[in-house]
């Protein structure tokens, strides 16, 4: 079983890193898609928006299609991510660009809702932990594709060709590695009367997520405008502050996976406490070290948190019915950032704004005191469930 746990661990690292590296990389490339669509800022900023547009329904559909099928429906989505990539390669007026990029949100969001489940699916068959180290390889997949995907423009090589190759990449790896999967029955099914009781437990654990998201696209969407404009921090390290944060991001859930014994209580406390701090005084700080310092403690600090939510969630029933509704709580919160920084600029100082986020973390904070969570560590699989799926499947 430990051969089996390592091997499927691998493969959703695998995919999970593929998701990665489109993300990583459309971020250093945006510049470059916008003066190949000729359009303005504004028109960008909308047609950016489409991701969200299609990313949500199709979670939602995917979270009842993909349950008991997550391996096919994994490699179904990461495949049609890859097409989407391609096509959005190809796309050099506003209307195609659009389109691409509601096909890439809603492959995307699909991609995200089945790795999910896949992961939750593999916790609860072999008793490993794997959300932390899985969900790792994303944000590390982020900060060397964005960098990388700058230094390919700036030698010259086109956008269609760097767009084209992140696709092949994606398909060439992610869907192997996700039909390698095995898709084992699940030790646990959800309990007479509990149907209503699920969605419940999905929406209140992704509305904890979404609170932490709101703040972690904050981050990604200010930091460097943060630093530079506000704190006098040259080009070169303002446009450094949403990859410390995502390093950091990533050093927080391998040192939790270092940490079996740690509870969700105290994952959610921490996250709490350093994050809401850490955000605060990464905008309000009047000097670039500092500002950098704190975004690594809010990062460090809520790297673990979803990935425990996640896992907690995948203990609740035996089909990812919840794991599927957190995830898709928990990304509204993402998308819909940006309007809520927005409302905030209008009467505040961005500064001040992004500070107000800090208080997001008080919901965390109180579900780490007042929440009713088993003794369990991280949300993970308990003895009795692994010992439930050994004498169901004679492993």
């Amino acid at each position: 079983m430990l051969t089996s746990a390592g091997s499927t661990g691998t493969r959703l690292i695998v995919v999970s890193a593929t998701w990665g590296l489109f993300w990583g990389a459309w971020g250093g490339l945006i510049p470059a898609v916008q003066q190949r669509a000729g359009v303005s800022t504004g028109t960008l900023g909308l047609l950016l928006s489409l991701v969200a547009v299609g990313a949500i329904p199709a979670m939602v559909l995917t979270g009842r299609l993909a349950r008991g099928r997550e391996s096919v429906a994994l490699a179904v989505s990461t495949g049609l991510f890859g097409v989407a990539i391609a096509a959005l390669a190809t796309a050099s007026a506003p209307v195609p660009l659009g389109a691409c990029l509601i096909a890439v949100g809603m492959t995307s969001g699909a991609l995200d809702v089945c790795l999910s489940m896949a992961i939750a699916r593999a916790e609860r068959t072999t008793g490993a932990r794997l959300f932390q180290p899985v969900h790792a390889a994303f944000p590390v997949m982020v900060v060397v594709a964005a960098p990388l995907a700058g230094l390919a423009r700036q030698s010259g090589v086109p956008l269609l060709a760097i767009l084209l190759v992140v696709a092949v990449l994606v398909a060439a790896a992610g869907v192997p590695a996700a039909l390698g999967l095995t898709s084992g029955a699940s030790p646990d099914t959800p309990a007479a009367g509990s149907g209503r009781r699920l969605p419940l437990a999905g929406i209140g654990l992704g509305a904890l997520g979404a609170c932490m998201l709101i703040m972690e696209n904050a981050v990604e969407q200010w930091s460097a405008v943060l630093l530079e404009n506000h704190q006098g921090a040259l080009p070169v390290v303002a446009s450094s502050a949403p990859a410390v944060y995502y390093l950091a991001l990533s050093l927080g859930r391998l040192a939790a996976h270092a940490m079996p014994g740690m509870r969700l209580r105290t994952i959610l406390g921490l996250g709490a406490a350093g994050g809401g701090v850490g955000i605060v005084l990464a905008a309000l700080a009047s000097h670039p070290a500092a500002g950098l310092g704190a975004f690594a403690l809010t990062g460090f600090a809520f790297g673990p948190v979803i990935p425990a939510l996640l896992s907690h969630a995948a203990t609740r029933d035996g089909d990812g019915a919840a794991v599927a509704t957190a995830t898709t709580v928990s990304y509204a919160g993402f998308v819909g950032s940006p309007l809520v920084v927005a409302g905030l600029s209008t009467v505040l100082p961005l500064p001040s704004a992004v500070a107000c986020l800090g208080v997001l973390a008080a919901p965390l904070l109180i579900a780490a005191f007042a929440g009713s969570f088993p003794d369990t560590p991280g949300g993970n699989p308990t003895q009795t469930e692994q010992e439930h799926h050994r004498k169901a499947t004679g492993s």
